[in-house]
């Protein structure tokens, strides 16, 4: 059987690690190169491109990307692993407004120094943090930058919160849930947590493993892969002519007059004479050429 290529867009079900997802994807598909990009924690639901045979090398450009979540902050808990599924270390009366609620949001828009959790997957001196909170070892971690482009809440009834959240790579939610409760004199855990949108796949075009499983059997699965030309859509398209095939064989740099049409600013799509995509190139200023950044 051919293998798959490209990206599989995955509802991600509550009580499956990304790891789960992958595992079983393995099993449905029958192959093995199959990556996720960005985990998310068992409890979370949502969005997980999964990238599948030659996409895995698109896996770091969509780690990157900006992520949307819709999430529920519930005030007046605070717990060991900053969301409801941890112990209960203080419980405090929540006597705020909503319009403190909203004020205490509206502070955290945009950059912010956040200090990640001990029930996270980040290694310290080679060791998973939840590894050592497991043990029940606290280590100090360093306060990473992260953004957040939008916090907007969507439903307010106290205790509970629910918000929608736009943020920047490697940014925690039950870690803002936590600090806007603390803000707020009151402490706080997230009880939810859906992913909405993983750059430009969102949660509509998104498929359970059920139905990933339903598609296979019917002979339908390649209409939820896209393909690696089609991720990479946003980039411009150029074309080596004749000459040009020969060094794109050998993943080599190639200069203008064999390509065209010209773009010299960020990243193109570079294809072969007869159409076929070889990967992304970028123009070199100094040495006056296309070089590869990704070969596919």
């Amino acid at each position: 059987m051919a293998e798959f290529q490209g990206i599989i867009v995955i509802h991600k079900e509550k009580g499956f690690t990304s790891h789960d997802v992958v595992a079983k994807l393995r099993g449905i598909l029958h192959m093995k190169k199959i990556g996720h990009t960005g985990t998310l924690d068992p409890d979370a639901t949502g969005v997980l491109p999964v990238a599948l045979g030659k996409g895995t090398k698109l896996v770091d450009l969509l780690t990157d990307k900006e992520k949307t979540y819709e999430a529920v902050l519930h005030l007046g808990i605070t717990t060991d692993t900053q969301d409801m599924s941890g112990a209960v270390l203080k419980e405090r009366g929540v006597s705020v407004t909503e319009e403190e609620v909203k004020e205490v949001l509206r502070s955290f828009v945009g950059e912010q120094m956040q200090v990640p959790p001990m029930y996270s997957a980040l290694k310290v001196d080679g060791k998973k943090l939840y590894e050592l909170a497991r043990e029940g070892k606290t280590v100090e971690r360093k306060a990473r930058p992260v953004c957040f482009y939008e916090i907007e809440p969507l439903e307010i009834h106290l205790p509970l919160v629910k918000i929608r959240v736009t943020c920047s790579k490697g940014t925690y939610i039950r870690t803002l849930c936590h600090d806007v409760g603390e803000k707020l004199g009151c402490g706080g855990c997230m009880e939810e947590l859906l992913r909405t949108k993983v750059g430009r796949f969102s949660l509509e075009e998104s498929h359970t493993l059920s139905e990933v499983q339903a598609a296979m059997e019917e002979g339908t699965i390649q209409d939820q892969i896209y393909p690696v030309e089609q991720v990479l859509a946003d980039y411009p398209a150029v074309y080596a002519d004749s000459y040009g095939d020969r060094l794109l064989l050998n993943g080599n740099p190639l200069s203008e007059n064999l390509v065209s049409p010209q773009h010299k600013e960020g990243w193109v799509r570079m294809y072969a004479s007869d159409k076929t995509f070889t990967g992304i190139f970028q123009w070199d200023k100094g040495k006056k050429k296309y070089y590869p950044v990704k070969m596919f």
